[in-house]
């Protein structure tokens, strides 16, 4: 083969830098045209932000709140993992109010721990409520009732979760952001959030009625009904053996649909949901010890 010569140096030069050169002029064009304008001060609210992407305020992610405040959608106040110093910083760079945003918490829509409730097994495997859920149920009499063993506290970025003396989860609302880890985290769906001025929570979510509720769980909703009796109409209704309340009818809830409860199943809660507890009994009851 011929050896190439400086013409044709020359000539593959030339067509590949005109080449090159179509493609830049190609991009160029692309981008000035396609070009999508994005506010610089979304930017400058991104970095205020605590940059959790938890989720509490309903964006996927702190850069997305941050495009909502600044199109004046969202409130800095509904970011509520920021502190009370950022967002003032916020609403000031953006000449906004801070706004106002109903606290939302966590709360545990069971109460049965270690001190009323009872097992049907001796789990020996991992420790952790998925592991354990994933054995028969777990070792819990009641099939619906918390695990305690604390996948909720674990998964709490926020640390707004102490295991109590019983086994239950304490939230501590101050701390909590509403984020939702919690909730995922639960392997039998226990926790929900919800705003504080909900204050009115079974804490049972038991399938069973009568004296085979309480048989596995002293706290247990044996679905009487004399919290819906007690109840302003329509607070509350049984379904499937199991009292209800309608948050949508918030306003005419009260304690008095908790002061005839057997159980305790339905509590008004203001604040904490559960406190450090009384001591832990030396050993779990087993089914068979209140059959007997």
């Amino acid at each position: 083969m011929e050896a190439l010569g400086i013409g044709g140096i020359v000539n593959s030069a030339v067509i590949l830098g005109g080449v090159g050169l179509f493609f830049a002029a190609l991009i160029a064009f692309t981008s000035r045209k396609f070009h999508v304008w994005e506010d610089p001060r979304i930017d400058v609210v991104a970095a205020l932000l605590p940059g959790a992407n938890c989720g509490a305020c309903g964006q996927p992610g702190c850069r997305a709140f941050a495009e909502k405040a600044v199109a004046g959608s969202l409130a800095p106040a509904q970011c509520t993992v920021a502190s009370p110093d950022a967002r003032a910083e916020i609403a000031a760079y953006l000449g906004v109010d801070v706004g106002q945003a109903s606290q939302r918490v966590a709360r545990l829509l069971c109460a049965g721990g270690r001190d009323v409730a009872v097992d049907r097994a001796d789990y020996r495997g991992l420790v952790t409520c998925k592991a354990a859920a994933a054995v028969a149920a777990g070792q819990k009499g009641c099939v619906w009732g918390c695990l305690s063993f604390g996948d909720c506290a674990v998964a709490c970025t926020f640390d707004a979760i102490r295991m109590n003396e019983v086994g239950l989860p304490v939230v501590i609302p101050e701390k909590c952001t509403a984020c939702g880890d919690c909730v995922r985290a639960c392997p039998k769906d226990l926790f929900v959030v919800m705003p504080m001025e909900q204050k009115l929570l079974v804490q049972c979510k038991s399938l069973l009625e009568g004296e085979a509720a309480e048989r596995l769980c002293r706290v247990a909703c044996n679905g009487c009904g004399k919290c819906a009796v007690d109840a302003r109409p329509g607070v509350i209704e049984i379904r499937n053996g199991l009292a209800v309340v309608d948050y949508a009818k918030n306003d005419l809830a009260g304690p008095e649909a908790t002061r005839r409860c057997p159980t305790g199943a339905i509590v008004w809660v203001e604040g904490a949901q559960f406190t450090g507890g009384g001591a832990a009994p030396s050993g779990r009851r087993v089914a068979e010890e209140v059959v007997a």
